[in-house]
């Protein structure tokens, strides 16, 4: 984590999230999704190994989670904390689920699709736009991800 920067209890779920991940031998990625009053509705990591889907990535299985919660299919007031950049996959389900708010850590320049690769947000044809925030725990993020990566090789 940077020094001296205290993450919003989602975010820190997230990274918690990401670690437990990284554990079982999944890509370090976790996301929490938070109602209007910053209470934690949904926590996920990466799960793609485990159950055999290239669609269980952490932001995915998080806003599952949530719609199951609170019995709606849309999400429209809560906000997604994610400690990757989510992938164009990822941004469309957070369009289609109406987040209000999309936080995430660190950038994927490589497969990123909100600032980087197909900026899914940025098309006319994109359904909702969430505030974007991002930088959130960037270096603890890397690191992590690093330090995962680096194992492997």
């Amino acid at each position: 984590m940077q020094p001296g920067l205290l993450l919003p209890p989602p975010m820190a779920a997230a990274f918690d999230a990401a670690r437990a991940a990284a554990a079982r031998g999944e890509t370090p990625v976790g996301a929490a999704v938070a109602d209007a009053a910053g209470e934690i509705v949904a926590v996920a990591g990466n799960r793609t190994r485990e159950r055999a889907d290239p669609t269980a990535h952490a932001e995915i299985l998080a806003i599952r989670e949530a719609c199951a919660a609170l019995g709606a299919e849309r999400l429209t007031g809560c906000d997604l904390y994610v400690t990757l950049e989510p992938c164009p996959m990822c941004a469309g389900a957070i369009a289609h689920a109406r987040l209000r708010r999309l936080y995430y850590a660190a950038p994927d320049p490589k497969g990123g699709g909100v600032a980087h690769g197909a900026r899914v947000f940025s098309h006319p044809t994109c359904h909702h736009r969430p505030e974007i925030y991002d930088g959130l725990g960037e270096r603890e993020s890397a690191a992590l991800l690093r330090a995962f990566f680096a194992a492997r090789r």
